[in-house]
């Protein structure tokens, strides 16, 4: 079935796929498909999102560690990072939201099924998600997640073929570095192909711009220290540099933001 369109099972119970994987064989005379694998967690899923690539994902919203609506923030930070973005995923939530969060998904067009889950529905999300624009279906994601007051609480670092969660409260700074944003922590640094721009538009109120090219976790600030430049003449001009905590990098700040960061730390 070359054309038949991918599904990865995303659900942390087993019996709840094993109904779904029940429900999709008996649809498949209506609706060919393959099924390209099942994942119990957030984790497994991204990594067999990468490997897979499926067209549709169905994803259970109540996992422990994860929620679906946060692992679809993920998925859709992933699909639009990066030079040559990554396929995205058309995502189908399996929920037993409450009314008012159903209102949410409605209003922006993400389709979603109530547990238990029932064939003819299913057929209905599926042939409906085979007819929206990957990159629409990105934003409604994104728009979902601020509906529904939905975070991210890691990043999401793909290494040796598996992927790390890295939580936001380890994070000293970020820092862009030709096409690769480095992720640093108190003990070692990642790397991840997001937008410094984006990241800072969804952490904003735990991150602080300083530089164009640096975003630092305002927990991690200590103070800040006035230097000379290194190897000038004439000395140069001074400027300002951070003092981290738990890690003896300093991170220069430019003019242009010293007057927003110099107030954070008294």
């Amino acid at each position: 079935m070359p054309d038949a369109p991918s599904i990865l099972i995303v659900d942390d119970e087993p019996v709840a796929r094993s109904r779904l994987r029940e429900l999709l064989a008996d649809l498949a005379p209506e609706f060919p498909h393959r099924i390209v694998g099942e994942a119990p967690n957030a984790p497994e899923a991204l990594s067999q999102i990468e490997v897979a690539q499926p067209q549709i994902v169905l994803l259970d919203i109540q996992m422990p560690g994860m929620t679906g609506i946060e692992l679809a923030r993920h998925i859709s930070a992933r699909a639009q990072s990066g030079d040559t973005p990554r396929p995205m995923p058309l995502i189908i939530f399996v929920t037993a939201f409450d009314e008012f969060a159903v209102d949410a998904f409605e209003v922006r067009a993400i389709d979603y099924l109530l547990k238990p889950v029932r064939a003819e529905r299913l057929k209905q999300a599926l042939q409906r998600a085979l007819t929206r624009m990957p990159q629409e279906h990105a934003q409604a994601i994104d728009q979902l997640a601020r509906a529904t007051n939905t975070r991210r609480r890691h990043l999401s670092v793909h290494e040796r073929g598996r992927v790390i969660l890295v939580p936001l409260e380890q994070v000293v700074y970020l820092k862009a570095e030709l096409k690769y944003i480095t992720v640093r922590t108190k003990e070692r640094e990642f790397l991840i192909e997001e937008s410094l721009t984006s990241l800072e538009e969804e952490f904003s109120d735990r991150f602080v711009r300083i530089h164009r090219n640096a975003l630092v976790a305002r927990p991690s600030i200590a103070g800040f220290e006035r230097v000379m430049p290194q190897g000038e003449a004439d000395g140069g001009d001074p400027f300002w540099q951070v003092v981290l905590r738990d890690v003896a990098e300093r991170l220069p700040v430019s003019r242009r933001q010293w007057s927003t960061v110099k107030n954070l730390v008294g």
